[in-house]
């Protein structure tokens, strides 16, 4: 038996074969071969290229169903580059410049291309090389009219799939229809793909590196999802470890699984509105499983990310406005632009800061760049016209940011209307609290917007001087805190007194330890990751907040 140790990015046991996944890969086709007739060599290039783009249309359309609609954007971006004029120019002067055949000048154009994106200083750039080589490989299939995904193993839905790295559109293509799990030699856990694989389902382990080896094709394998360990031939003794493992998971996800539909109260009758923070329209689907209350927190910063400009009013409005329909009645909290600090964004072109955390960032870039923050509104304005969309504004430290939004929005409604265009005229607007200055003036704030929503991950870096990335002092990042909890507490009297709603929506939110404690300060509302909804619905139901509030409370 051999262990494999890497990183745990979507949880689950699986047990399978494991199998390559076998690419057709760009130094098959280094050597050179040559050719006269150069017009047939051209006709395979451009045949193969139209094939490409009709496998790419049919994988958008599938993978909308399935991931969403900015997961699938994936296809058409390497539509674009397929169909992009220098590539296909490149290809075509190699054939007849040096007589050669089709494969080679597609390997040929692709190398020098990805060497072009990943000289780039911009990272979005950089991260092109590898749809480059995506693209590549799906024409040079198509010379051959092969599957790109070797669809044609028969025994595919019993396989685990082992490769040095697999790209969001090769998950996408395989799609979790013809395997069971992944394990890769490469990989992070907040990779696209690894999103992915989570939002799928797909258990999988990445960052193997050498332990990965070819002779392990065809064993036997167990991925343990949770440990992040990978099992090759297991011996009978590891077997039934890891069957029993499986067995008290599926109970345990069996047991809250009965939890789904029922209401969010506790014993004594005090409801609470479990909801759920979401970066991808991908996460929908998890969520709607759990029968969350809604969307407590939606990144739009990931609407930014991995572009190379600003997103129109049009792109944004097309998700946002999917994101309402696919909610239906339930509310969606649109958290508004929030990078800087650990989200940087190239085309944004921002200034290298000492101390980003407390630097350019969240509403403080928005306010400065007024133009793309009310692109930015307008677009989220028009889609609450399509379902229950609130927004909310990150980072506020004082009433003058405030009133300076308000005042925006005001702008934007009256452009809106100019222009004959719908929108929830009395759409609520509401502000994170994760600055201490936030807190201690929670009572003026309060008064000026409908809703709060307690961003603890900042507060407790701000208010306990604790960088939670930092090695040496991340072991004092304490969310329980006496003084994290006594702010909550007086950002929780400062709502009620001003009769606003004050949710939770940092990591702690999704804490079951925490769950009576929040109850007992009579919070409104928890967002947290989607797969914890359910377990915390089973302990506020568990909960009889009459005979524990008084003691909590005095602890405070």
């Amino acid at each position: 038996m051999n262990i494999l140790k890497g990183i745990a990015v979507s949880e689950g046991i699986v047990f399978g074969k494991l199998k390559a996944y076998k690419k057709v890969f760009f130094d098959a086709y280094s050597v050179k071969r040559f050719t006269e007739d150069l017009e047939a060599e051209i006709l395979k290039f451009k045949n193969s290229k139209k094939l490409a783009l009709e496998q790419l249309d049919e994988l958008y359309n599938n993978a909308l169903d399935d991931v969403g609609e900015e997961h699938a954007m994936i296809f058409n971006v390497h539509k674009m580059m397929i169909e992009d004029i220098d590539y296909s120019n490149s290809v075509i002067n190699i054939i007849n410049d040096e007589k050669a055949n089709a494969e080679y000048a597609v390997w040929f154009t692709s190398r020098e291309f990805e060497k072009k994106f990943e000289s780039m200083d911009n990272e979005y750039m950089q991260q092109r090389a590898g749809d480059i080589r995506d693209i590549s490989r799906r024409i040079i299939n198509c010379m051959g009219n092969n599957s790109v995904n070797n669809k044609s193993s028969n025994d595919k839905k019993s396989l685990i799939i082992g490769c040095d790295d697999i790209s969001p559109s090769e998950l996408l293509e395989l799609n979790g229809k013809y395997i069971k799990g992944f394990i890769t030699m490469l990989g992070s856990k907040n990779s696209h793909t690894s999103i992915l694989a989570r939002s799928m389902k797909i258990p999988s382990v990445v960052s193997l590196g050498s332990q990965l080896k070819p002779e392990f094709e065809d064993c036997d394998v167990i991925i343990d999802g949770f440990a992040g360990v990978v099992y090759v031939s297991p011996d009978s003794t590891t077997v039934r470890r890891l069957k029993k493992k499986k067995e008290l998971c599926d109970k345990q996800e069996e047991l809250l699984s009965s939890f789904k539909g029922k209401e969010d109260v506790s014993i004594d009758g005090q409801k609470i509105r479990l909801s759920a923070n979401v970066s991808h329209i991908c996460d929908i689907k998890i969520l709607k499983e759990v029968d969350a209350s809604g969307i407590g927190l939606f990144r739009s910063e990931f609407i930014f990310m991995n572009r190379r400009n600003y997103p129109t009013e049009e792109e944004q409005f097309k998700i946002y406005k999917s994101i309402a329909k696919k909610m239906g009645d339930k509310h969606v909290v649109i958290r508004t632009l929030d990078v800087g600090a650990d989200k940087r964004i190239d085309y944004f072109d921002m200034p290298k800061e000492v101390n980003p955390a407390m630097g350019y960032r969240g509403i403080r870039i928005c306010l400065d760049r007024p133009e793309m923050f009310k692109t930015h509104i307008k677009a989220i304005l028009r889609a609450s016209a399509f379902g229950n969309i609130e927004i909310m504004f990150p980072m506020i430290s004082s009433l003058d940011e405030i009133l300076r939004t308000k005042e925006i929005i005001k702008e934007c409604k009256l452009e809106l209307d100019k222009q004959n265009l719908d929108y929830k005229k009395d759409i609520k607007i509401g502000i994170m609290i994760e600055t201490p200055a936030a807190v201690f003036i929670s009572d003026i704030l309060a008064k000026e917007v409908d809703f709060f929503s307690i961003g603890t991950n900042d507060l407790v870096q701000y208010s306990l001087a604790v960088d939670r990335q930092n090695d040496k002092v991340n072991f004092m990042f304490n969310p329980q805190h006496r003084a994290i909890l006594r702010m909550i507490k007086m950002v929780c009297e400062n709502a009620k007194s001003a009769g606003i709603r004050v949710g939770i929506c940092g990591e702690i939110a999704a804490d079951e330890r925490m769950t009576e404690v929040f109850l007992a300060l009579g919070i409104d509302e928890l967002s947290m990751s989607a797969p914890f909804i359910l377990g915390i619905r089973r302990k506020v139901r568990e909960t009889n907040v009459k005979l524990i509030k008084e003691q909590i409370i005095s602890k405070l």
